[in-house]
């Protein structure tokens, strides 16, 4: 039997770490970096978002409306409010692969610097952060939750509770991606269950994930919250598509 070891993710971070000491310090994306992160030309490729956006989904306005976008007055979602840092585009995608097929945790510190920025009106208003669960299954073959990986250092640099078992996802849901919005929407159909209502109970809590789409993942999370007594559920996200949410409640 021909077995190749294949060390933890978090040692491969450390390695890598010890290295730049020592090395050329290189950014995420390859390139060569002044500081931890990404090269100069890297960051210039980031479509970053700021306001004006729509305070229920992030979706970025041309002018400051003061309001929400058609889909989210139209169909208002389970979580109140949401922020992304960036733009799901061909440059953002590359790097939330990389922390999520590639052994590169230590991207989640990166992505955690940027939701401390986008998301800052919503960490001052939450009391906790929760990272949305993989199935036992998943997280036993990536050895890590990605989003975990997000919300532990953004908790830390926010001064909020960490949470990261109060909510499990309870069924292998597999990828949502090339599903519609109603074919999202009945995968992730009660999969998520707060198995430690005590922690969440009268608490603002704030969703941590990686990018979002129709939004069907993170209305599955923020209904199991809230239905174990958060008093509120907002969003942060890494990345969010162009598109407003096609949401199917």
């Amino acid at each position: 039997m021909n077995l190749q070891f294949r060390p933890p993710p978090h040692l491969n971070a450390i390695a890598r770490s010890a290295l730049e000491l020592v090395l050329p310090l290189t950014g995420f994306d390859g390139g060569s970096a002044q500081s931890p992160g990404l090269s100069g030309e890297a960051w210039r490729k980031i479509v970053f978002l700021a306001d004006p956006v729509c305070d229920g989904c992030s979706l970025p306005f041309e002018y400051d409306t003061g309001s929400r976008c058609g889909a989210c007055l139209s169909q208002p979602a389970a979580y109140h409010r949401a922020r992304a840092a960036c733009l799901y585009d061909d440059n953002s995608r590359d790097l939330i692969l990389q922390l999520k097929h590639a052994d590169r945790p230590e991207l989640g510190r990166l992505f955690a610097l940027w939701l401390k920025r986008a998301a800052v009106d919503l960490t001052q208003d939450c009391d906790a952060v929760v990272p949305v669960p993989l199935h036992r299954t998943r997280l036993f073959a990536r050895r890590y939750n990605q989003a975990a990986e997000i919300a532990r250092p953004l908790a830390r640099l926010t001064g909020l509770t960490f949470l990261p078992d109060a909510l499990v996802r309870s069924r292998d849901t597999g990828s949502q991606g090339g599903k519609s919005a109603s074919g999202r929407k009945r995968n992730v159909a009660g999969a998520f269950e707060v198995r430690r209502p005590a922690k969440v109970m009268g608490r603002r809590i704030l969703l941590v994930d990686d990018v979002l789409t129709t939004g069907a993942t993170a209305q599955g999370c923020a209904r199991a919250l809230l239905a174990a007594g958060a008093l509120a559920v907002d969003l942060a996200v890494v990345a969010r598509v162009r598109e407003a949410p096609l949401r199917v409640i």
